[in-house]
């Protein structure tokens, strides 16, 4: 029933991320709505991944720029509903937070400066493979 369960949640998000940008916007609120319903019934927890995609307010998919406005803020990010106003605070990672606050080129070695920015994506994208792995 667990593995049910996870696997009927996958496809809704799914089905909600490709409705989201779609004709019908709508059907992928819809989708999440019955995501965290099955996820209620069956005490399962929604994956990481999925966590970060809808407003735990309204339960609406968030589509970058049409349902969601995210910023930068002293080391959080803001992400602003557009559609019913309410607002999540995560704080940045270290590591990326430390990739963005990088001195000035002309206080640095081009080497150096060329090491740490070939370094910070794969810092994140090391980051996210550890966290899908953990879900």
């Amino acid at each position: 029933m667990i593995r049910t369960a996870h696997e009927r949640i996958g496809d809704l998000f799914a089905a909600a991320a490709i409705e989201a940008r779609g004709r019908h916007p709508e059907l992928a609120n819809r989708y999440v709505r019955l995501a965290r319903r099955i996820g209620m019934r069956y005490n399962v927890r929604l994956p990481p991944e999925y966590r970060e995609l809808y407003c735990r307010s309204c339960s609406a998919y968030w589509a970058e720029g049409v349902s969601v406005r995210t910023r930068l803020r002293s080391g959080r990010r803001v992400r602003s509903c557009l559609l019913c106003g309410a607002t999540r605070r995560v704080k940045i990672r270290a590591s990326v937070a430390a990739a963005n606050r990088l001195p000035p080129t002309e206080l640095r070695p081009a080497d150096e400066v060329d090491a740490v920015v070939a370094e910070a994506p794969s810092q994140i994208d090391d980051a996210e493979l550890e966290s899908e792995e953990d879900g």
